[in-house]
This record gives structure tokens, C-alpha cells and sequence, in this order.
């Protein structure tokens, strides 16, 4: 039986030039809310003094050069071996590695932050809350993560068709809670409509590790 994973991994290194003409040459330029919440983070963690990051769910790499022009000491992880092939030849300058995010290969309580941009969607909700801790896992303390993913109302996530691989929009307070249960405090939540016809919000939480 094919996982998620499989499912997952397979989709992305079948669209990696698309999404990257996509998205990886805009840098979120015509997402502004988006691109606001991401240097909030990186303000924040350079803040903490400890500036390495992690951008789970790297894609072609577009965001973790962000990160590293935000002055952060930022390396990129993806399960497609076809979008880390991609940001390695995009960003030779920095680092790139496959990993799953419900196993990274990163040490305890190594990391001042950890981006995970629209790269949590595809996983099933039985799922998150094991993944959410393994991304707690590599924070130190003081860390923070930001969570940002297809917002929807109602007391459950809904699992819709995705462009890429099957997907899930969550209620933000739920992923708030989830963050909580996983033993983050919540610093900042955003909720906006992106003006487009796929009927879910845009959300972002940022939360810190205690």
C-alpha cells in the first residue's frame, strides 16, 4: 500500500519546474501578509541569539533564501528529491537535504526556529500531532515555529483535493491547541483571505517553545 509519503514525494517531483515558475520566482511578492509573518519569525529568532533555522517543506528553496537574506543561518529540507535537486542548483550557496519532517535529522534542542510553509497541509490529522512534535523536538528553548497552512471554519479539518496531493485545511484555533498540546506557547495568529476561488483562508500561528 502506497503512504502519504510516497504519495506525497511522488506528486511534488512530478511538478517541480511548474511550481517552482510558480512560486519560487516570486518570493511572495504578491503575497505581502505571507511574506510580513516571515520576517516577523525571522525577527523574532534572531532575537533568541540562536540563529539556525530550519525551512521544513523547502520546495525549490525559494524561502529559505529569504530566510538567509533575513540574516539567518537558514538550511532547507524536503521529502522530494526532485525539489532538493532543484534548490540546490537555485541556491548552491546553501543547504539542502531530503528528510521526512516526522523524522528529521537534526539533533534535540538544536534549532533558534523552524518554518513550515504550507508543508504540514498533506498530512493526515492522526498524524500531525506526532509530526508537530518533532518539530518541537528541535527547537531550543526559547524557539519559535511558524505554521502556516489553508485556514477553514468549523470544529474539524477538512481534506480537499489539492493541485499536488490529497490535503487539509485546519480551524486555526485547532492548530492552536494542537501547538499547545505539543508544548508551545502561541505568539501571534493571522487569518486573511488570499481572494481566491479554492473556498479556504490563508492562516498563520507563530508559537515559541517555553
Amino acid at each position: 500500500m502506497v503512504n502519504h509519503q510516497d504519495e506525497t514525494r511522488a506528486a511534488y517531483d512530478g511538478v517541480v519546474e511548474l511550481y517552482a515558475a510558480m512560486f519560487a520566482d516570486q518570493r511572495l511578492e504578491t503575497q505581502p501578509f505571507a511574506r510580513n509573518m516571515i520576517r516577523t519569525f525571522a525577527e523574532l529568532v534572531r532575537g533568541t541569539g540562536n540563529l539556525r533555522v530550519a525551512d521544513v517543506g523547502c520546495g525549490p528553496g525559494h524561502l529559505t533564501a529569504m530566510l538567509d537574506d533575513f540574516g539567518l543561518d537558514a538550511f532547507g529540507l524536503d521529502l522530494s528529491p526532485a525539489m532538493v535537486a532543484h534548490a540546490r542548483l537555485t541556491h548552491p550557496a546553501l543547504r539542502f537535504g531530503e528528510a521526512r519532517m516526522e523524522a528529521l535529522p537534526v539533533k534535540d534542542g538544536l534549532l533558534g526556529g523552524v518554518l513550515a510553509h504550507y508543508s504540514v497541509i498533506h498530512t493526515p490529522p492522526d498524524e500531525l500531532p506526532a509530526l508537530l512534535a518533532e518539530l518541537v523536538r528541535v527547537l531550543a528553548p526559547e524557539g519559535l515555529l511558524l505554521v502556516s497552512f489553508f485556514g477553514s471554519e468549523g470544529p474539524e479539518p477538512v481534506r480537499f483535493d489539492h493541485k499536488v496531493a490529497p490535503a487539509y485545511s485546519w480551524p486555526v484555533e485547532l492548530m492552536a491547541e494542537l501547538l499547545a498540546g505539543a508544548g508551545l506557547v502561541t505568539v501571534a495568529r493571522l487569518l486573511h483571505d488570499p481572494a481566491s476561488e479554492r473556498g479556504f483562508l490563508d492562516a498563520h500561528v507563530l508559537a515559541r517553545r517555553p
